[in-house]
């Protein structure tokens, strides 16, 4: 209750000062005193972690001032009223007005003590269920990016909401086209770091004459044509995310500069000695086994364990069929509506083709696919014409994954219409019923 939590005791008399400081700290509070409003000002914003208590006759700014500003800004802000004996009026028009509490001088300390833990744990309360709705808002907003009903993109979505919300450094592992910048933007996006930068760095891309310069930022004169300071991608994410992609193509030598950096949480830009504090989320993807690089000495072990505390793998599209139909259909109307293209009829062979596919480049691949379908120019490319590739699997399989998609999509068309998807597919509601409950869909 309320442990986690600071009090900002504003109050320009020394002694009282210091006497209401000391007797919240031996009750194992944590305290901030100042004697001015000025000074309480640049110690609150938003979503303050504490509740503040302020005497009402201040230097400057008075309480009643720095309270109506705290509430500006917060109007959950627990203020507690420091009140002299002919104050005890403005007092009580403060709490119509917002405030939380007056205490009127002198008071016992059992009674500051029981006036201040009240306003903590209305504090605590407040703050808990804006993290709870924000966590909700994260989850339908990620269940609104990474899309698809199977289990494998579900444990996906659980792992951006577990995930998301911490500080820990994440290594996401999936092959080409399964969506890891996507998922890295939705766990910074689901992250108290959502306001900063979202920076992304093709590990692969940055040529070594520029890796310095482009990662670390440079000082004027620094090298030949350095004419003016340039901020470095590293830096330019402090307070924010930074998103290493293909993080197994960066070189070795750029490595260890990168591990020191990632160790020590600081940089000297090329041309400068003056170190850089550097406070950002780091976000790792591999399309490869980092593990087995490290092992055969083709990336360094300590980077790779530097990077990896927590593991985020991304199931490829083959291992996910049963989310083909969404996604194609969430492709082509955005295709449809991006071209300005009627949105594609339901086809039973076009959505066999799509199950049958083994879909090497995975999402994007699909999403390429889907962008032909509109524009009518799919015929000859996979999985349409052309060298496909099909994945062996048991008619068992198949059949289920391909009713499972077809009552998926009249659903979908349907507005969830039991009666109408039975009458559009001839299957009695009782056994449609039963393979919506085997197949998990809702």
């Amino acid at each position: 209750m309320g442990d986690n939590l600071k009090v900002l005791i504003v109050e320009d008399e020394p002694n009282v000062r210091l006497g209401c400081r000391q007797t919240l700290e031996l009750e194992g509070m944590e305290v901030l005193a100042v004697e001015s409003a000025e000074k309480a000002r640049q110690l609150v914003a938003a979503d303050f972690p504490g509740v503040v208590v302020t005497d009402i006759r201040l230097p400057g700014d008075d309480g009643m001032a720095l309270m109506h500003d705290f509430l500006r800004q917060d109007r959950d802000l627990p203020v507690v009223l420091m009140t002299g004996h002919g104050d005890v009026s403005l007092a009580v028009q403060a709490m119509k007005d917002g405030a939380h509490d007056f205490i009127e001088k002198p008071f016992s300390p059992d009674y500051f003590v029981e006036i201040v833990r009240r306003a903590l744990e209305k504090r605590t309360l407040t703050l808990e269920v804006r993290e709870l709705r924000a966590r909700l808002e994260n989850r339908q907003s990620t269940a609104s990016r990474i899309i698809g009903d199977s289990a494998a993109i579900e444990r996906v979505r659980h792992l951006i909401g577990e995930l998301g919300n911490s500080a820990a450094d994440v290594l996401i592992q999936g092959e080409t086209g399964t969506g890891k910048e996507l998922v890295a933007r939705c766990l910074h996006d689901a992250s108290p770091r959502r306001s900063g930068n979202f920076v992304a760095i093709n590990c692969g891309g940055v040529p070594d004459n520029l890796f310095d310069s482009e990662i670390f930022g440079h000082e004027p004169g620094a090298f030949t044509g350095a004419a003016k300071r340039r901020i470095g991608k590293i830096e330019h994410a402090n307070g924010g995310t930074l998103f290493l992609d293909e993080i197994e193509s960066m070189p070795i030598a750029m490595q260890v500069k990168l591990l020191r950096v990632l160790q020590e949480r600081t940089l000297e830009r090329l041309g400068s000695n003056t170190p850089i504090l550097i406070d950002c989320r780091v976000i790792a993807a591999t399309k490869v086994d980092l593990a087995g690089l490290a092992e055969k000495g083709e990336f360094r072990a300590d980077l790779y364990y530097r990077l990896n505390v927590a593991t985020l793998p991304l199931p490829p599209l083959r291992e996910r069929r049963e989310d083909v139909s969404l996604l194609f259909e969430h492709f082509a109307v955005q295709a449809a509506s991006r071209h300005e293209r009627p949105v594609l009829a339901p086809d039973a062979e076009r959505t066999r083709l799509l199950f049958a596919y083994n879909w090497p480049g995975n999402v994007r691949e699909l999403r390429n696919v889907a962008e032909r379908c509109v524009l009518g120019i799919a015929a000859g490319f996979p999985p349409f014409g052309g060298p496909a590739e099909i994945t062996p699997r048991s008619l068992a399989r198949t059949v289920e994954a391909f009713e499972r998609a077809l009552i998926a999509e009249a659903l979908g068309r349907s507005g969830n219409s039991l009666a109408r998807v039975s009458e559009e597919l001839l299957v009695p509601k009782a056994t449609l019923h039963d393979k919506i409950r085997k197949y998990g869909l809702s």
